[in-house]
Formats: structure tokens, C-alpha cells, sequence
């Protein structure tokens, strides 16, 4: 009788406490009507973000900035201001009316006409796929919903900004610029420490020229130093030497934005390189490309010491020439901003990062606009030639990314807040390819492989999925994430691709062992069961399936149509399962839109 007992009381706490857990992760199962205000510690931490960032130089916070009036059209209405306090204290807002005369310019220029804005929730989840990897949680939209609308989006923007799955995820795909996607050398290279290394500096709002310049005058060993990785990575291909040769490629591409990789063989005799300026244009040469290198020949490997900085000795037999000739350091266009004295790679870094090296700049701006957008603003991300404007909007960016001393977040919120980002990709009239290189549509651009994969954890869940999660789930995720993309189809190093689902990725995701996990019968993490077991009416299941998966309501239509087969449906546990199935598989999911 007594052991009967105990076994009773044991088993009846463990009853407890899984019902307690129920009911902690149905939280986000509530109605908006019935959801709890934020407190006020969160909202002063929301705006707090922002300000610190932006005020860090100058030892000062200001209030959270405030959002210059749109017109109907979406363009900013300079006469009217939602808040004229609040707005005189954003040192935001005069950026973003260049930026947005820049756009207007770019509409009219184009003839095309602007799309009305987006919703507030779609507006997010593009926040949350550019800068996290996923689609929002049910708990982030319930935590949104119940703010004021008009400080939903800013508020979800700073609350990302601080996010470590911000960090985490961005380091991931810088490190694919700086080092590719390949695991590299053996023992001489630590990949994930470098990404590791990348999500500090993204956590720490370091200025972006901070970081080209750690990269490009790294020294020390790959451990213990892992920003020497982005030299070690080359180790393979030079006998245990970093390979000036490719370092000077990866710089070309990833710090300035100019292919010129063909120069290290020959001259540009088909006109496709240009060095010199709108003003006085000139060919590629082969030497462009070698004195570019011989920068790195100056990082020598000097046993446990690692990578140290030497002199510089480069030779190099060019096309047609009988003997190998000694090659100086120099760079492929404005040679003035190089510093005559220090080492040599100190001085590639000083020109690189220098305010006035606006090509450099310009090379960032590009890159984060194709991380937010899914898409390049010019051909392609890294082909951004010297004798050519980019889009206006670019320019106007390159212009307060140097003014804003290269702030990446101060970056990404001005991009975010632009018209460009806001507007919707849905419209009245016919949508052609010139309103979305316009920024007058929103451009519909494919979900990578790693965002397919977390926005379908992510939906199973109610809560949102960060390094605060449990082990378990985090672990699940990493080798579930691992298994998809495997399966699906990494695209390395080519980042911004629209090619057309193919029939085996399809496959995977109407019969993948991830889609059977994320909806099956799980009653401790699962969704699915939460939404059945917790949401009081069909038509409150319906639309919190959508909120989870597609991070929107069902239209009057649909929310009519699934509720009738939910009503029809003998189990209505089978019957969620069956519609999150559906809506992960539709082209909807798919697209960042």
C-alpha cells in the first residue's frame, strides 16, 4: 500500500508538471483581444536598442526614433512628421529623406508606378527572414499584437538587431563572402571559429571598416586568432602559405565589389574590367590583379607563432614576358588614398576602409541590400564596376553608410524603413521587372535552403527558437536543419538564385522526415497538438495555423473553407496536421514576398 502510494504521488507531480508546461507553451494559443500588454520594461528595452547603438560614440541615448508621415504613396511627407519631438532627435531622418527622394527619382525615372504599402505582419516576417532565417514565432506575433500597430514594426526590428539569431545567422552568411562554403585545409583551418569570431562582432555592433580591417591584417594563429582564418583558408592551394593570389580575389570581390580575376592571366582585352573612373576610364590590366596580391605576400607563416606580418616579395612572370619580375604592392584604382608608411597589409586595409574609397562602401551596401532583399540591386552582388552607377537608392546609401561612420545596423534600419522594403509585392496593375528593380513592388525571391528548413522547425513550435530554448530542441533543430539542406540541395556560395524548385526538392518536402516531425503527433513540443488540444473553435485553430505557418490570417475564404473540413473531420487533431502540411507545401511558404 505504501509503495502504491508513493507511486501515485510521484507520477501525480509529474502529471503536474507536464500540464503546467502545456500551458506555458499555449500561451500564444490566446486571442488578441486577450493577450497580456506588454510591461513596460519591455517596451523602453525595445527602443533603448536603437539609441544605444546609435549613440555609442557619442556617449549619449536618444529616444527611440520615430518615422518620418508617409503620403499615400508611400513617399515621405517632409511637411508632416508623426511625432515633431520625437522626430528632430532621430538622426535617422534626414537619411531617409535622401533615400527616399533617391527612390522617387528611381520611380519616375523608370515610368513605373508604387505599389501601396504591405501589411504590418508581412512587413516582419521579411525582417525575420533577412535577418534570422525564419518566419516569426506565434509568441513574437502575439508579443507584437499587442503593441500599438504604428510601433509594431520598429519594435520587432530593434528586438531582431539584438537578437543572437541574428548574430548567428548573419555570420553564416558573411562568412560564405569572405571564405567560401568549403571547409578548407585540414588542422589550419577552423571554419566555425571564424563564424563564431563573425556573430561577436555582429553582437558588438563593430563598425564594419573595424572588421575588414581585423580580416586583412590578421596575425596570430587560427585558434586562438580566428580572424586569421580568412587567410588560412588558402592555405591548401600555396605550400602552407596563405595564396596571395587568392586573397586577392576574395578582396576584390568580397571588400570592393569588382570581378577581376581574369586579369591575373591577361589584360581586359574585351572591355569587360574597368579601373578607372566615369571621368577617365581605363582597361584591366594584368598588373592591376598581381600588385593587388602582392599585399599578402607579407603574411608569413612563422611556426607557433602563426601568420605574422613580413615584407612583402612578389614575383611574377606576366603573359608574354620572358622572365619573372618583381612585383610592388599597389591598388587597382585611386592610389592617392594609399598610406605611404607601415606594413604592407596595414596599408591595403587603411585604403580599403578609407571614407573616401567610396567603391569599397558602395560593395557593403550592396551586399546587405541582397541579404535583406533575397536579391543583388545591380547584376550581380559583387560586380559593381567603377565607370558605372549603381541604382540611385544605392548611392544614396553608400553616401550615409560612410556619413553614418559604416554602421551596418544603422544600415540595415534605414534600408528596412525604406519604401523599398515596405511596399507590397502584391498590386493593381501589371507587375513587370522594372517595378521591382524600381523598388516599386517588393521582389519575389526564393527561400534558401537553411530558411526552408527553419521556417518549418520554427512553425512546429509555438515559441520562438533561440540559444534560450531547451538543449533538446536546439539540438534537434541543428540536426534536422543539417538532414534538410543536405537533402534539398545546398547553393554554397551562390547565394542569390531564382532557379525553379526542382522535382526532388519537392519530394523532399511532400515526404521528408522533417515535415513528418515538425507536424506529427508530438504532445511536448509540437504545434499541431498545442492548437488542437488549447484553441477553443475551429476558426481560432484555422488562424492560428496560418499565423504560425504562413505568418498571416486566412482570407474570409479560406478560413471559411478549412473550417468547414475541420468541422467534417472525424479527428480533429488529423485534421490540423493535414492543413499544416497543406500550407508548408505551398508556393506561398516558399517565397519571401
Amino acid at each position: 500500500m505504501k509503495w502504491a502510494l508513493m507511486t501515485i504521488v510521484r507520477y501525480g507531480w509529474f502529471g503536474l508538471l507536464v500540464l503546467l508546461a502545456f500551458g506555458y507553451l499555449a500561451a500564444g494559443l490566446s486571442d488578441r483581444s486577450k493577450t497580456s500588454q506588454l510591461d513596460s520594461v519591455a517596451n523602453t528595452n525595445f527602443s533603448a536598442a536603437a539609441s544605444e547603438d546609435k549613440n555609442r560614440a557619442a556617449g549619449e541615448l536618444d529616444p527611440a526614433p520615430t518615422e518620418p508621415a508617409r503620403s499615400k504613396s508611400g513617399r515621405f511627407n517632409q511637411a508632416t512628421r508623426v511625432d515633431t519631438a520625437s522626430a528632430e532627435h532621430d538622426s535617422l531622418y534626414e537619411s531617409m529623406a535622401a533615400i527616399e527622394s533617391s527612390l522617387e527619382a528611381g520611380w519616375d525615372e523608370a515610368g513605373v508606378e508604387r505599389a501601396d504599402d504591405a501589411d504590418w505582419l508581412t512587413i516582419c516576417r521579411r525582417m525575420s527572414l533577412a535577418l534570422v532565417g525564419s518566419g516569426l514565432s506565434l509568441e513574437e506575433i502575439r508579443r507584437l499584437e499587442a503593441l500599438p500597430e504604428s510601433e509594431r514594426e520598429h519594435a520587432h526590428l530593434e528586438s531582431l538587431l539584438v537578437d543572437s539569431r541574428f548574430h548567428q545567422y548573419w555570420a553564416e552568411r558573411w562568412a560564405r563572402f569572405y571564405v567560401g562554403a568549403d571547409q578548407g585545409p585540414f588542422l589550419v583551418y577552423r571554419r566555425r571559429r571564424f563564424r563564431t569570431w563573425l556573430s561577436d562582432q555582429f553582437m558588438q555592433n563593430t563598425r564594419y571598416d573595424q572588421i575588414v580591417r581585423r580580416l586583412v591584417t590578421a596575425e596570430g594563429l587560427w585558434t586562438d586568432r580566428p580572424e586569421v582564418n580568412f587567410l588560412t583558408v588558402t592555405f591548401d592551394s600555396n605550400d602552407g602559405q596563405p595564396d596571395p593570389v587568392r586573397l586577392a580575389a576574395r578582396t576584390s570581390r568580397a571588400f570592393l565589389g569588382l570581378r577581376i580575376d581574369c586579369l591575373q592571366c591577361h589584360n581586359d582585352f574585351l572591355g569587360n574590367v574597368s579601373l578607372g573612373s566615369a571621368d577617365s576610364p581605363r582597361e584591366g590590366m594584368q598588373s592591376d590583379f598581381h600588385q593587388l596580391a602582392a599585399f599578402f605576400t607579407s603574411a608569413k607563416t612563422n611556426g607557433l607563432q602563426g601568420v605574422q606580418e613580413n615584407k612583402a616579395n612578389y614575383r611574377y612572370q606576366y603573359l608574354d614576358a620572358d622572365d619573372e619580375v618583381e612585383v610592388n604592392p599597389s591598388v587597382p584604382y585611386q592610389p592617392e588614398l594609399l598610406p605611404a608608411d607601415g606594413s604592407p597589409r596595414h596599408r591595403l586595409a587603411a585604403w580599403i576602409t578609407h571614407p573616401e574609397n567610396r567603391q569599397a562602401a558602395r560593395s557593403t551596401v550592396s551586399h546587405v541590400w541582397a541579404l535583406l532583399f533575397g536579391r543583388s540591386a545591380t547584376d550581380a552582388v559583387d560586380n559593381l564596376p567603377l565607370d558605372e552607377e549603381a541604382p540611385a537608392v544605392i548611392e544614396a546609401l553608400t553616401d550615409e553608410f560612410i556619413a553614418h561612420q559604416f554602421d551596418l545596423r544603422d544600415l540595415i534600419r534605414m534600408i528596412v524603413r525604406s519604401s523599398a522594403f515596405r511596399v507590397s509585392s502584391r498590386a493593381a496593375f501589371e507587375v513587370t521587372d522594372a517595378h521591382e528593380d524600381a523598388g516599386a513592388v517588393f521582389p519575389l525571391t526564393r527561400l534558401r535552403p537553411e530558411q526552408m528548413a527553419a521556417c518549418i522547425i520554427q512553425s512546429s513550435r509555438i515559441k520562438k527558437i533561440d540559444r534560450d530554448s531547451s538543449l533538446l530542441v536546439q539540438l534537434d533543430k541543428f540536426g534536422s536543419t543539417n538532414d534538410f539542406v543536405r537533402r534539398y540541395g545546398d547553393q554554397g556560395e551562390d547565394e542569390f538564385t531564382n532557379d525553379s524548385v526542382t522535382i526532388s526538392q519537392r519530394l523532399v518536402m511532400l515526404n521528408g522526415e522533417m515535415l513528418r516531425k515538425a507536424i506529427g503527433d508530438n504532445p511536448v513540443l509540437n504545434a499541431t497538438n498545442h492548437i488542437a488540444r488549447f484553441a477553443k473553435t475551429d476558426a481560432q485553430a484555422i488562424e492560428t495555423t496560418y499565423l504560425a505557418v504562413l505568418n498571416r490570417r486566412p482570407t474570409p475564404v479560406e478560413q471559411e473553407h478549412f473550417v468547414a473540413r475541420l468541422n467534417e473531420s472525424e479527428n480533429r487533431h488529423a485534421g490540423i496536421e493535414d492543413l499544416y502540411w497543406v500550407l508548408l507545401n505551398t508556393t506561398e511558404l516558399a517565397w519571401n514576398h
